[in-house]
């Protein structure tokens, strides 16, 4: 902790409240040699401090840090890990990461060869390799793969586009790719290759391909993404491509894509105004110039197609001549006639007060859907029987846990990959066909494929459901995953990490606590996983309740679990952590600014905390439809969830132990804010760390060392807070 001494000399350094002021913009400047110092001190605190931290369960005091980066480290890059896999003809692509190949591998097998216990891998790309050929920092981005003309008949798949990022920004670029020769195709020898920037290359034909990206002056959003859609034939020049539609640069992004469906090939364009705010666009390329009709839905309405059929999800009730479907449906029809004016509708799933439709995959003849129904999975499946009628039937019901569906190859079959997890059970990888469904069977009993070991001892421990009232009254679901108290056992409150998002309509749903487990759990610490308003736990209308001027409800939601968790004695204020990344580091920004009588130490990462400046840093402009315009009227409520705004000299003295984490190379939600943040409450004498990745991207971590590394400090800090005997922090940290 911060001496009383230096407190005393120290003068508080915040904000202006109206935002008019700020004496730390300078920090703003992400790669300036005077903020990289200022980092990289920090850096050296935080480090110092944390790897001080001995182990307790060590009889020689090993680092703490030193033995939790091992154990992670040593889940993240194990080999028995089950491979992801995406089926292209008559292969099955993944990307594989370990201690040999920390930037992964690019490769492919069979399926006869994938359900082996030993799949023959052929390697495509070496990342590592070509970094160290380069000289770069590449970190795998993605690929696409050209559909061959021939593929019925056997024609191999033999050209991708490879994307490739700097140390793990969102920018990337996007390189041509031979899979028969394994090289990239030279620009000099017509290989398409775009520069760096917020955008993407997809597949027309061998020899056109649609691109989104930065084409020069005023080709690119407030929001840092293209605003243009343009067709690039080979061998001319990217700033020469045919464009063929451009949008206001106030919106948010445009994206162009062709579907290859045999017997059903589409050109789409999707001006994205802003998030969950759409509008889409069919391209006839056959026009001079290319012509768009615009699928004539409301612009909160998702929608696409797949073969002749049209698909529609509504974020609010849906009016079709006299019929009304609700927020959260999932509608489908013939698309020629929906485009025609000739709609025939029907709704393969209608929402219920404790219902959401989670997930939806297509395979060649069925609708699978993933379906929540407070927060547990469950599937149902629908076909359309010989007069075109749908039919619909639960799928594989025995399934527990969080269940993922998808489709083995939508167009060519009716496989599915199942997979089936929870907090406690490592995963499962299945096999199912549908295939019989369609004619009135029975799906095929599901093959067991792969399974991942176990990577924590589990014994004796327990996954619960509770339900914490918020201030409204609302009901707010959280999970929780503890030991057993034994018969006898003295009850009293354990060390406990309270997790939570609540943003974007993302739903929070049980998945395996490898590192969790062993870092955590395994330790005798308690994790809660909270689904508070503002993701998507029970459909849009849980998303939009927690939007704009309505943003305190999620953070009344996460108090409300934090205070149910103390009065059902699972822990104490002393004993309490909040951890959230991104928008859950606004809500523990928000937690630490609003509420830190509640917690013993809060977790703050690759944050917003400047909400005040946030729409002008980055991709922040694309996100105002979820916390609303600072620059006009609507800073009046945005200033009330503005962590950098809140902090004030007569709280200081109440705020919990603090660490702020975020990565130089995040070029989605700007450094600055962890930055400016930090330098606030060490101005305020509070008790924080701050630690930097210079690489990572928005995910903090550009590879598993520096994944590791980052979480093994980060649960050091965890168990020198509320994990000593005190709940005071031992090592303190001297801001």
């Amino acid at each position: 902790m911060t001496d009383s001494t230096d407190q005393a000399e120290r003068t508080a350094q915040l904000p202006a409240p109206d935002g008019s002021t700020d004496p730390h913009a300078w920090l703003e400047d992400v790669t300036g040699e005077e903020a990289l110092d200022w980092v990289r001190e920090r850096n050296a605190r935080a480090e110092s401090a944390l790897e001080s931290v001995q182990d307790p369960a060590d009889p020689d005091g090993a680092p703490l840090a030193e033995t939790l980066q091992g154990q992670i480290r040593e889940i993240l890059d194990a080999k028995d890990r089950i491979p992801g896999v995406v089926k292209r003809g008559e292969h099955l692509y993944n990307v594989w990461t370990d201690a040999e190949h920390e930037r992964g591998l690019w490769r492919r097998t069979t399926m006869e060869s994938y359900r082996t216990d030993e799949p023959e891998w052929e390697i495509l790309l070496d990342v590592d390799a070509l970094n160290e050929a380069e000289g770069e920092d590449w970190v795998w981005h993605g690929a696409r793969l050209l559909r061959p003309e021939g593929l019925a008949d056997g024609e191999p798949y033999r050209r991708a586009l490879v994307a490739l990022s700097h140390g793990g920004s969102d920018a990337d670029v996007t390189r041509e790719f031979d899979l028969e020769t394994l090289s990239f195709v030279p620009e000099s020898e017509g290989g398409f290759v775009r520069p760096e920037a917020k955008g993407s290359l997809s597949w027309i034909d061998e020899d056109t391909v649609w691109a989104c990206t930065d084409f020069g002056e005023d080709t690119m959003t407030s929001s840092g993404y293209a605003r243009q859609a343009r067709i690039w034939r080979r061998g001319t020049p990217l700033d020469e491509a045919e464009l063929v539609h451009e949008i206001p640069a106030s919106d948010m992004a445009v994206f162009a894509a062709h579907d290859h469906t045999p017997g059903w090939e589409r050109d789409w364009i999707v001006e994205a105004h802003a998030f969950y705010d759409q509008t889409v666009h069919v391209v006839d390329r056959s026009a001079t110039p290319p012509e768009l009709t615009t699928v004539e839905v409301p612009r909160d309405l998702e929608a696409t197609a797949h073969r002749d059929l049209g698909i529609f999800s509504p974020r609010s009730d849906w009016q079709v001549g006299e019929d009304v479907y609700p927020a959260g449906s999932l509608v489908v029809g013939d698309f020629a006639r929906f485009q025609a004016g000739e709609p025939e509708l029907h709704m393969l799933f209608e929402p219920t007060a404790s219902t959401s439709l989670a997930d939806m995959t297509i395979t060649r003849t069925a609708v699978v859907l993933s379906i929540l129904e407070d927060v547990v999975h469950r599937l149902e499946v629908h076909t359309r029987d010989e007069h075109g009628q749908w039919v619909r039937r639960d799928l594989y019901p025995e399934l527990r846990g969080s269940i993922g569906v998808s489709a083995v190859d939508a167009d060519e079959s009716d496989e599915i990959w199942v997979t089936v997890t929870d907090f406690i059970e490592p995963t499962a990888l299945l096999l199912g066909d549908l295939s019989e469904v369609a004619v009135g069977g029975e799906p095929t009993d599901l093959e067991p494929v792969k399974s991942a070991p176990a990577r924590f001892d589990a014994e004796g421990l327990e996954v619960t459901q509770h339900f914490a009232t918020s201030d409204d009254g609302t009901r707010i679901p959280y999970f929780e995953i503890s030991q057993v108290r034994q018969e006898g056992q003295e009850p009293g409150p354990r060390p406990t990490l309270l997790y939570g998002y609540g943003g974007f309509e993302i739903s929070l749903t049980p998945s395996y606590l490898g590192a969790i487990g062993k870092t955590w759990l395994e330790r005798g610490g308690t994790y809660v996983l909270a689904n508070i308003r503002g993701g998507g736990e029970y459909g849009p209308a849980w998303h939009q309740a927690a939007l704009k001027e309505e943003r305190h409800r999620a953070y009344e939601d996460f108090s409300s679990v934090a205070k149910d968790l103390v009065e059902r004695g699972v822990t104490d204020r002393d004993h309490l952590a909040v951890r959230g990344g991104s928008n859950g580091g606004l809500l523990t920004g928000n937690m630490l600014t609003q509420y830190p009588e509640l917690f013993g130490a809060v977790i703050i990462q690759v944050p917003l905390l400047d909400m005040k400046r946030y729409s002008h840093l980055l991709a922040g402009a694309s996100w105002m439809a979820e916390y609303g315009d600072p620059d006009t009227e609507d800073w009046e409520f945005v200033r009330t969830f503005s962590p950098y705004h809140l902090l004030s000299e007569e709280r200081a003295a109440d705020y919990p132990p603090t660490f702020v984490l975020t990565s130089t190379r995040d070029d989605r939600v700007h450094p600055g804010h962890a930055r400016k943040f930090t330098a606030a409450l060490e101005s305020l004498g509070a008790d924080v760390r701050s630690w930097e990745n210079i690489e990572g991207g928005h995910g903090g971590a550009a590879n598993n060392e520096q994944a590791a590394r980052m979480n093994a400090l980060l649960y050091t800090f965890l168990w020198d807070t509320i994990g000593s005997a005190t709940g005071s922090g031992a090592t303190g940290g001297d801001a």
